[in-house]
């Protein structure tokens, strides 16, 4: 007899989500191929809990060629002390484990992009597996989301948390102190070009506060980066009061990308040069990069061409470009968000 019940998640966790301490472990997800016809995807987790108090999901490599989140949450996971911990936390530092070990975006095994398969499928691919999981199995538990993000091979950003602009106005809110704790270097109201599949519009859907990142990015991680990334984890830990005292708070520029115009996407193929560097001032009208085509000399480049005043919040990686690539966003700088 046919049923409308979803079928049950595949992957077994090896750790007790209800346990205490600390608990080393993994989410085993069966996955038969030609080198291992009973094979498994083992995606590291770690919990660690004691006492009363709210859980925390931190996870990082969503997109598999982005480090400063794995290398805080490998560090965190490796270091906390139980015994100063009041609730819990689920930390899952490369949470697309096949695109992590690949060094790719994209799963090397379906091309799944984890952040666009939400809230996934438990008879899917391997992708929409893994985020059926996170869906049905670990966002329940959490009071709070933490999903580091940078911008990977393609992308470099000025540092900064964000939060996005909710229906929920309380909860909103809630998502904008929790970037504020984080205390990165700059905080965004961010917009995004395509909300759909995302682990973000899945946790705020299920009115959880949600706070992501993008923390630099090109391909690589700064000693920089990655201590905003392991600082931000604990102050937001802080926050929420699952460890003692108060974030560890430094002055913050406050960001917004209040429309499309944000974005600049190139028209050709070719070789870019920057006119400006991350965190220069943009007004519009100014040439933001020129690209150049590369086939043949004495052609003119093709100027590319800010929509509006802001800030240079992030650029095209590596120097050559193809079309459709984003080239750049433009931030404005505005006041803490109410």
């Amino acid at each position: 007899m046919l049923t409308s019940a979803p079928r049950p998640s595949p992957i077994t966790p090896t750790v007790d989500f209800d346990g205490k301490g600390v608990q080393h472990g993994h989410l085993r997800l069966p996955y038969s191929r030609d080198d291992s016809a009973w094979g498994s995807v083992m995606i590291p987790i770690c919990v660690i809990a004691n006492g009363e108090g709210p859980t925390a999901l931190l996870t990082g490599a969503n997109h598999g060629d982005e480090y400063e989140g794995p290398a805080a949450l490998f560090e965190l996971a490796q270091t906390l002390d139980p015994s100063q911990v009041s609730g819990r936390l689920i930390i899952v530092p490369a949470l697309n484990y096949p695109a992590f070990r690949a060094g790719t975006r994209t799963s090397p095994i379906d091309r799944g992009n984890l952040n666009r398969s939400f809230p996934g499928r438990p008879d899917g691919t391997v992708t929409e597996k893994i985020a059926d999981y996170v869906t049905r199995n670990l966002v329940p538990l959490a009071d709070i989301v933490l999903d580091f993000h940078s911008g990977g091979k393609t992308l470099d950003f000025l540092p900064y948390a964000a939060a996005h602009e909710l229906p929920d106005k309380d909860q909103e809110a809630r998502c904008f102190d929790a970037v504020a704790a984080f205390a990165a270097p700059y905080s965004m109201k961010m917009l995004e070009i395509d909300a759909v599949g995302m682990l973000d519009t899945t946790v705020e859907e299920l009115g959880k506060v949600f706070v992501t990142t993008e923390l630099g990015g090109a391909g690589t991680a700064s000693a920089r980066t990655i201590e905003i990334a392991r600082k931000g984890s604990l102050n937001l830990l802080r926050h929420v009061g699952i460890l003692e005292g108060a974030p560890c708070t430094q002055p913050t520029r406050w960001l917004d990308m209040p429309s499309s115009d944000c974005f600049t996407f190139a028209e050709d193929d070719g070789l870019v040069a920057f006119a400006h560097d991350l965190g220069d001032p943009i007004i519009a009208g100014n040439i933001i990069a020129s690209i150049y085509p590369v086939g043949k000399t004495g052609v003119a480049p093709i100027h590319c061409r800010a929509a509006m005043d802001g800030v240079l919040a992030a650029r095209h990686v590596p120097g050559l470009i193809k079309a459709g690539d984003c080239l750049s966003v433009i931030a404005t700088i505005t006041e803490k968000i109410k």
